[in-house]
């Protein structure tokens, strides 16, 4: 249970069906499973793993109470209450969790376990496969879309030209004396700024270079502001969606001040500013191990890692979807994971000097 790591914690109530009462605890999810324990005894109420879950609904108790509900394969419902900092933030992660779980699971697996195997399982892998289609397939027509901006500039270029010629030789088949032939020369105002406006998208279309993009839980403002979408990393900075694709916002690499690896699931972009409020985003990913190597190369100096996720990482064993990142990891991050050790170990050095001499 190596990847079994816990994500996050909520404090809630959970209905004890034996005993028909609510009892107060914290709900805690992993990886691989959720946990409930009670806040007096710190008793394990329940544990079941994420793969078990046939359904998870928003529900009411009582028609007042808003609660969260988990249905188990064999049946059996568990009923979640005063959930902080508010349900729908709760639902949306665990269901993101859960959703990429199944999506994940290895076909040999679900050819081995095929007599368990139910109809929303089946529809969930053909959902998947078509979403992941349809992600290559508007890469393609972005990619054409790029080419056909390119081709319009360069005939905008040639058009250009063309005029440019075409005023020379009225000029040089004028007589001397024809007054109006120097304006012949003024080019219209409009002309040069359409053309570099032109060259300046399509410059700007080409460095749009997309090197991962994950799904994800976006946090806003507060932790109860909360929405399904997705996080992409570029070559030039890094976008966030909304779940219907649309932009939410972008960070220019140049433009992102700080951001903090929580844990190896959860991270937190910012963009200072003076005298209006900072941009701040908080994500939760299943995939986020996956994203963050990728960042710190690209923002090496703005990314705080905890050294207890550090020593977290180096110890565990790799899981089968991240043995492809390993020999990647080893080549670029291993120089920058052994300068931050020199530099903690020379500010630990200087400090015992200090206290030395007083």
């Amino acid at each position: 249970m190596s990847r079994d790591i816990c994500v996050h914690t909520w404090p809630c109530s959970y209905y004890l069906e034996l005993e028909k009462r609510w009892i107060p605890g914290k709900l805690s999810l992993t990886s691989l499973s959720l946990k409930f324990m009670t806040d007096k005894t710190g008793d394990t109420l329940v544990h079941f793993p994420l793969s078990s879950i046939i359904e998870i609904k928003k529900e009411a108790s009582r028609f007042i109470f808003r609660s969260l509900t988990i249905l188990e394969k064999d049946h059996v419902k568990h009923w979640f209450s005063a959930l902080q900092p508010g349900r729908d933030a709760v639902f949306q992660v665990i269901e993101h969790f859960w959703r990429e779980l199944l999506l994940s699971q290895p076909a040999a697996a679900m050819e081995a376990s095929s007599s368990h195997v139910t109809k929303g399982q089946e529809l969930t892998g053909l959902m998947a496969c078509s979403q992941k289609r349809l992600e290559d397939a508007a890469t393609v027509l972005h990619h054409q879309g790029e080419q056909l901006d390119s081709i319009a500039s360069g005939l905008d270029k040639i058009e250009c030209d063309l005029d440019v010629a075409d005023r020379l030789l009225t000029e040089l088949e004028s007589p001397s004396w024809w007054p109006f032939s120097s304006k012949l020369w003024k080019m219209p105002s409009d002309t040069k700024p359409s053309l570099d406006s032109s060259m300046a998208s399509s410059k700007a279309l080409g460095k749009e270079g997309i090197v991962i993009r994950v799904p994800a839980v976006i946090f806003q403002r507060t932790d109860s502001h909360v929405k399904p979408g997705r996080l992409t990393v570029l070559v030039s900075g890094l976008e966030i969606h909304g779940s219907n694709s649309s932009l939410i916002h972008r960070f220019e690499k140049e433009d992102v001040d700080d951001i903090k690896v929580h844990t190896r699931y959860e991270i937190s972009i910012c963009q200072r500013f003076t005298g209006k409020p900072d941009i701040a985003f908080r994500l939760i990913s299943a995939k986020m191990p996956e994203v963050i190597p990728i960042l710190e190369v690209q923002f090496s100096k703005k990314i705080e890692l905890l050294e207890d996720d550090l020593m977290l990482r180096s110890t565990r064993t790799a899981s089968p979807e991240e043995k492809d990142y390993s020999v990647w990891h080893a080549v670029f991050l291993w120089p920058l994971t052994q300068h931050r050790t020199q530099k903690l170990a020379q500010k630990r050095a200087e400090k015992g000097r200090w206290y030395h001499l007083v």
